[in-house]
């Protein structure tokens, strides 16, 4: 069966990650988890003092920067330059951070490159904002997953109480809109659903059933293209 290259867009905490991971386990593909690159970047900016407002030294950075993602005992691993920051790219400083480095055309630039590397030869599922709209356009099956913003914020905000960041729900939830206004208004790959994307509202649905959703599209569309 051929195999696929699966692209998940949609707004912060619409479950993509997580359902990206399980499609891909499901099956027996490989994850790729574009934001984790942005991430990446931020975390080498805020450590160096590099203003998110310099566009040029952010873009310099990036060219600069060398990010690996690796597949250990299950699990995906996020190497800056070497080093493990699979764990300090998820705080809530680099999340905001990251957002703003993301709308900087240099860097996009760079990390697109990246990610059609990584997923040119299929076999991938790739999650982010623009991967089925800009990554990777003829990708064979595109999603968009979404869901209302209050349960998106309630979902960051567990996110952040589990890591032990003391957050309220209230404030996740002014960030969920101040992001999906800076991801909508961007002016080098905003967030878009792609024509052909298939919408999928997470709102009342379980990452599970999500994901075998997605799944049976993906052996549909798999069959199609063989049959």
């Amino acid at each position: 069966m051929q195999k696929l290259i699966i692209a998940i867009d949609g707004p912060v905490g619409s479950g993509k990650s997580t359902v990206a991971r399980r499609v891909a386990a499901l099956l027996g593909y490989v994850y790729i988890d574009s934001g984790a690159m942005y991430r990446a970047v931020a975390l080498k900016a805020l450590r160096r003092g590099v203003s998110l407002d310099d566009a040029g030294a952010l873009t310099a950075l990036a060219q600069a920067t060398h990010i690996d993602l690796r597949v250990q005992d299950g699990a995906q691993r996020v190497f800056l330059d070497g080093e493990d920051v699979t764990a300090a790219i998820r705080t809530p400083e680099v999340s905001q951070s990251a957002s703003k480095i993301a709308v900087v055309p240099g860097v996009r630039h760079v990390l697109v490159a990246e990610q059609r590397r990584a997923g040119e030869r299929g076999g991938v599922v790739m999650e982010g904002r623009d991967i089925g709209s800009v990554v990777f356009p003829d990708a064979q099956l595109k999603i968009f997953l979404t869901a209302s913003a209050e349960v998106r914020a309630e979902r960051r905000w567990r996110e952040h109480q589990q890591k032990g960041d003391a957050i309220d729900l209230a404030r996740t939830l002014e960030e969920v809109h101040e992001r999906d206004r800076r991801d909508r208004e961007r002016s080098s790959s905003p967030l878009v659903r792609a024509p052909d994307a298939v919408v999928v509202d997470s709102t009342a649905m379980e990452p599970e059933e999500v994901a075998r959703l997605i799944v049976l599209l993906a052996k549909g569309q798999a069959a199609g293209k063989t049959g």
